[in-house]
């Protein structure tokens, strides 16, 4: 064979060689930008949340420590807050409220107790716990005593809001508590910030709802109430804990190294147990708001919407898992049975008792039958009724006849109806309460007999002598112009 029949395919395996290395040279420009877009990202990032280049430690230390004192002006600035908040929940007033959020020292001691377990300082802890007790002790007195004494207390939406907390007031408090610790630690605290968690975390209404519970007697509001409040506090203070630990504050340092060690576990220790009851809490609300938005869910889907029952009342027992219905009118064995079986498609239901209440002699049918009965006999009254009416008409017509009759018979022809004449004066003068007319004989010189008009009057009690005297004249004159005579006597009874 000849070399010219042979295949050549040098040059075709270098041009794939070069394609080849084209394409990872593409790949691995990619790559290269990917990394550095990558980088880009992460650096933009950082420094765009890093807050650490921003703190101040000394200053917020220093600040922190500043604010947990209670004595003199902070408490009479305590007190102040707590009527402003406990007429506002009183009056139902949000923007009440929310001005004695704005005025209360009460986050400075919950900081305290953050930070002090934070840095390994004992004493400010002390310090921060005596602070926060009496704070406490003193709302719940102030709030007490208004709630005790003020006569308009109810209960108001402020007021219920504030006994039954939910897993939204969990992340509240701790993303407050989160906000209000990196405004303190920024170099030139952020004010609105500090206002705004204020509001946010919303410390004082609990107190002055707790306080509302013991004026009242009602422990479940009281219990309800420290129990928003514990929350809130608690994870204020878990986040000053973890945000002050995130930017490396030093750990307070003792001589005695035996001390040291004794003031680290005892920190720990208050770190532990505080940290146990905001996960046991956390847990605990949020598990209650799972079972809350499976009855919701049940109710709305599975009752509310069947137009063959007629739901009254509910009521979720989540310390019994009891769910209880109240219905008007009978609920059939497969109603009840369908019921039962659908509340298994909710999981956080699977355990909860279905009890349900119905009123089986009171069924749709029977009730309309009740009310047709009832609106035929209030037909039946009415006609009764306008009846009677007529019989009073006819009566009072038949009345003024004889009156008329009785007085034709005893007067002369000239002489006015009685009945008439009475029945003007009291339209003219409502302030009238007896009226009488008669003419009567009279000698002035006991020899000559004339006849004069004499009315007899009483006028209300209310009325002075001054109205009256202007009244009688007012009087005088319509009669003499109704009896057409010249001189009419007013005698006043």
């Amino acid at each position: 064979m000849s070399d010219e029949s042979k295949f050549d395919f040098t040059e075709d395996e270098q041009q794939q060689v070069e394609k080849d290395k084209a394409v990872e040279d593409k790949k691995e420009a990619v790559r290269k930008d990917a990394k550095g877009l990558f980088s880009s990202v992460s650096n933009f990032l950082s420094e765009l949340l890093d807050f650490r280049d921003d703190t101040d430690r000394d200053a917020t230390i220093a600040a922190i420590k500043a604010d947990i004192s209670f004595k003199g002006a902070t408490a009479w600035i305590l007190v102040c807050s707590i009527m402003v908040a406990s007429v506002g929940l009183n009056a139902d007033s949000t923007a009440v409220v929310i001005g004695a959020m704005l005025i209360s020292p009460l986050m400075g001691p919950i900081l305290g107790v953050g930070m002090s377990i934070a840095l390994n300082d004992i004493d400010t802890l002390k310090k921060s716990m005596i602070n926060l007790a009496t704070m406490i002790v003193l709302s719940l007195l102030t709030a007490f005593l208004f709630f005790w004494l003020f006569p308009l207390s109810e209960d108001t939406s402020e007021l219920l809001g504030r006994t039954r907390p939910d897993i939204r007031d969990v992340l509240i408090a701790f993303f407050g508590g989160l906000a209000l610790i990196i405004a303190r630690t920024k170099k030139g605290t952020i004010a609105s910030v500090i206002f705004g968690v204020a509001i946010a975390t919303a410390l004082m209404p609990p107190l002055c709802t707790a306080g509302y519970g013991l004026a009242k007697g009602n422990w479940e509001f009281f219990l309800g109430a420290m129990y928003l409040f514990s929350i809130n506090t608690i994870f204020i203070a878990l986040a000053t804990f973890l945000v002050l630990k995130i930017l490396r504050f030093p750990m307070l340092k003792y001589a005695n190294s035996k001390k040291r060690r004794l003031v680290m576990r005892f920190a720990t220790l208050i770190a532990i147990i505080v940290m146990i009851p905001a996960v046991w809490t956390f847990l605990k609300v949020l598990q209650e708001t799972k079972y809350d938005r499976d009855y919701k869910s049940y109710v709305e889907n599975e009752i509310e919407t069947n137009p063959n029952l007629w739901l009254q009342r509910k009521n979720l027992d989540v310390k019994n898992k009891k769910i209880s219905l109240y219905f008007n009118g009978d609920v059939s064995d497969e109603m009840i049975s369908d019921l039962q079986n659908e509340k298994r498609n909710y999981e956080n239901l699977e355990d909860f008792d279905l009890v349900i209440n119905a009123n089986k002699t009171r069924s749709a049918d029977r009730l309309n039958q009740s009310l047709d009965r009832a609106f035929a006999d209030l037909d039946e009254k009415d006609n009764i009724i306008n009846g009677l009416q007529i019989q009073i008409k006819e009566l009072e017509d038949n009345i003024t006849n004889l009156n008329q009759l009785i007085e034709s018979k005893n007067t002369n022809k000239n002489a006015i109806s009685f009945s008439s004449l009475s029945r003007d004066a009291k339209v003219r003068f409502n302030d009238l309460e007896f009226f009488g007319y008669a003419q009567m004989l009279e000698s002035k010189d006991f020899i000559n007999v004339d006849t004069v008009d004499v009315a007899s009057v009483r006028w209300k009690v209310a009325l002075v002598d001054s109205v009256i005297l202007v009244r009688e004249k007012e009087l005088q004159k319509w009669l003499r112009e109704e009896l057409k005579v010249d001189t009419v006597y007013i005698r006043r009874n």
